[in-house]
């Protein structure tokens, strides 16, 4: 079984990093450039850079700085925000990102995942995919979480699977910077529905158990964190080694 993946995510707003809670109330966390290059040197297994005001403002995620993170970084990278065509992929790939995170344009028109996994191939396509809990199921939403979509995940889970996409990064905007724990139960049941890699965002606290539980009990393949990270709270070095002694295989 493949190693467990600790990805740290930069929100990025303006070339700096910003991180909110339930997707609201953003506040500054750094220098984008500044911390992937620390969370590099310090054993990240890879990135995620979301540009999360690009398709809001309808505008394209800025290569530049896409370019100035890739030449400080050695791990893979993925990019989103703003990505609406397959020339938007193409460019943000030439600029040095390993992989694409595509939300709002997928929705609006699936067939953007067929295409880019077919020119691109699956590995560099990411859907990415936020859910929120309403009446007992969950829906996915798009537009920096602004707009109910309708769409249930399990059907649109199985969908960008079928169409070619990689893997999922699944953002529960429930626990969003809540540091209470990823969603679990939402977590499993993408688990159990795909046959490609779970990538679980949001909630993410200090505490191992989050971390041991959406690994085990939510079956996911890697976890996505931030605040914790941002601000000091955890390490990825202390991470990993109470991971390690837990069972959890990660690279260390």
């Amino acid at each position: 079984m493949p190693a467990k993946r600790i990805i740290p995510c930069l929100d990025v707003k303006d070339g700096q990093t910003v991180k909110g809670v339930n997707f609201e109330n953003l506040r500054y966390a750094g220098d984008a450039v500044e911390l992937a290059e620390r969370y590099s040197r310090q054993g990240a297994d890879e990135l995620v850079f979301l540009d999360i005001t690009a398709t809001n403002e309808k505008r394209s995620t800025t290569v530049e700085m896409v370019k100035k993170v890739a030449s400080k970084v050695f791990i893979p990278f993925t990019v989103g925000g703003g990505i609406k065509t397959t020339e938007d992929i193409k460019r943000l790939l030439n600029a040095g990102a390993d992989k694409v995170a595509i939300n709002s344009a997928a929705v609006k028109n699936p067939d953007i995942i067929n295409e880019s996994a077919n020119y691109f191939g699956s590995q560099c396509i990411v859907a990415a995919i936020d859910a929120k809990r309403i009446d007992g199921d969950f829906y996915v939403h798009i537009n920096a979480g602004k707009i109910n979509t309708g769409i249930k995940l399990l059907y649109w889970i199985k969908e960008v699977e079928r169409r070619g996409a990689g893997e999922i990064l699944l953002t529960s905007m429930d626990a969003d910077g809540t540091q209470n724990g990823f969603d679990i139960e939402m977590t499993k049941l993408a688990a159990q529905n795909s046959g490609i890699p779970i990538i679980a965002s949001g909630g993410a606290g200090a505490e191992i158990k989050h971390f041991t539980d959406v690994f085990t009990v939510g079956m996911a393949d890697a976890a996505l964190a931030a605040s914790i990270f941002h601000f000091d709270t955890l390490s990825i070095p202390q991470l990993k080694k109470m991971l390690n002694k837990r069972d959890i295989e990660v690279r260390i």
